[in-house]
């Protein structure tokens, strides 16, 4: 197949990526290790991509959020498949544009990417199927937040109502930073927060393929908000995942496809704006049972990286049957027993504001470590040297027989990465959460 996957981070590298090797077979090497495994026979694209990206597919400087602009090169490369990676082409539209041009497209329309686009209507969509998730009030004004948030009390819990990067949630037992927060939220044009009761307990991260009617899910995972170890520091859009999570209950995937998944999208469907794509459920394990804390329309970073590590299924087979509405009909998906844990590389200065153009060096020594392998987030070339050019740079997972020895090669490439200021959290999947007690 000839497949265009739009965007440039971490997330669509590891799509690339999982879409270039050729899954774990008879006489096909373990597909962690790029040199020796199997390549598929897909043409790979990618708008724009990134340096990274660029060994596997072909780059084209497009604009990812100009629907047009996508669609005329998904036509003029005659692609057989095109997958949206970001959260902003898709609320802008872009899957719509590519599927008018008679394209399958993987990736929500933007009716329905308002689930992610709009926390507000992703309450209502909640609200309407009943699924289970944390009591919450819009607000348009600074009084509204203040009563909320003295409604609901501490820890205090205030959303961005729109796209905010993964950067738009303050919790904290700050009120004054809370409000700071929300006025920050409310000076933007239209702007609207949404202050929700702080739920307690782990949390995971659930990816569920949809084509509109019928949904999968993927292996869980869970990552890591906060910049700093002990989850501390400000919230970021993620330092770290793991995958699978040996302490989760027995039976959740199943229950959240029941309660979460499968009546959001049903629901969807009944407003006739189906959706069709991944449905990212964000979850809280609380003493209540499980609650929705997000939704989002597209694969999560850096929860992707680990996911798709593991997955054994060629992911073009479950990405076309999901955008030529055919999920039905698929094989279960099949999983490799390896955990994978991915660690973030962030610029100096992130989440705040970061330093761009210094050099990173050690990519390819990280590499060479057996399990390891090294996705690129934030990254440019400079006269043929890799620079840094974002927030969060690198990702490098490492892949293991369990967790402890996947986390081991995750630390050992990150130790080989060589980046001026650079910093990363060296917690990630080190202790294992407890469950609440399960109230009465």
């Amino acid at each position: 197949m000839k497949i265009l996957v739009v965007g440039s981070g971490a997330r669509e590298h590891a799509i690339v990526r999982a879409l270039a090797l050729a899954p774990e077979g008879p006489g096909n090497p373990h597909p962690t290790d790029p040199a020796a495994a199997h390549h598929t026979d897909h043409e790979l694209h990618a708008a724009p991509g990134n340096p990274g990206i660029a060994p596997l597919a072909a780059l084209h400087p497009v604009d990812p959020v100009d629907g047009a602009a996508v669609a005329a090169l998904a036509t003029e490369l005659a692609a057989d498949l095109v997958v949206v990676g970001p959260e902003a082409p898709l609320v802008a539209g872009v899957a719509d544009a590519v599927r008018a041009a008679g394209i399958p497209c993987f990736g929500p329309s933007a009716e329905a990417a308002a689930l992610e686009g709009s926390k507000a209507f992703a309450k209502e969509i909640m609200a309407a199927a009943g699924v289970p998730t944390a009591m919450a009030h819009v607000c348009t004004t600074v009084d509204e937040v203040a009563a909320a948030l003295d409604a609901f009390g501490a820890p205090y819990v205030v959303k961005d109502d729109g796209l905010a990067a993964g950067k738009g949630v303050v919790v904290t037992d700050d009120r004054d930073a809370a409000l700071d927060h929300a006025a920050a939220c409310l000076a933007k044009p239209g702007g609207a927060v949404v202050v929700e009761e702080f739920l307690d307990g782990p949390e995971v991260s659930l990816f569920c393929v949809s084509d509109g009617t019928t949904v999968v899910p993927l292996a869980p995972a869970q990552d890591f908000k906060r910049a700093l170890d002990g989850d501390e520091g400000p919230n970021t859009g993620g330092m770290g995942a793991y995958s699978p999570l040996p302490w989760a209950p027995e039976g959740l995937v199943e229950e959240v496809v029941a309660r979460v998944a499968q009546p959001t999208v049903d629901e969807m469907h009944r407003r006739g704006t189906p959706f069709a794509g991944v449905l990212y459920c964000g979850l809280a394990l609380t003493a209540r049972g499980v609650r929705v804390i997000e939704f989002n329309a597209r694969f999560g970073d850096p929860e992707t990286q680990v996911v798709l590590a593991r997955l054994a299924t060629p992911l073009a087979q479950v990405l076309l049957a999901a955008a030529q509405g055919r999920l039905d009909t698929l094989p279960p998906l099949r999983w490799l027993p390896d955990a994978a844990v991915t660690v973030v590389v962030a610029a100096h200065g992130y989440p705040g504001s970061v330093r761009a153009g210094d050099p990173v060096d050690g990519v390819e020594e990280a590499e060479a470590v057996p399990g390891v392998h090294v996705l690129h987030a934030g990254t440019a070339t400079d006269d043929g040297a890799l620079v840094s050019a974002g927030g969060r740079v690198l990702s490098v997972v490492g892949v293991g027989a369990d967790l402890d020895a996947a986390r081991a090669t995750a630390y050992d490439g990150v130790a080989l990465v060589r980046l001026r200021g650079s910093h990363h959290r060296t917690d990630i999947a080190a202790r294992m959460p407890e469950l609440p007690a399960v109230a009465d």
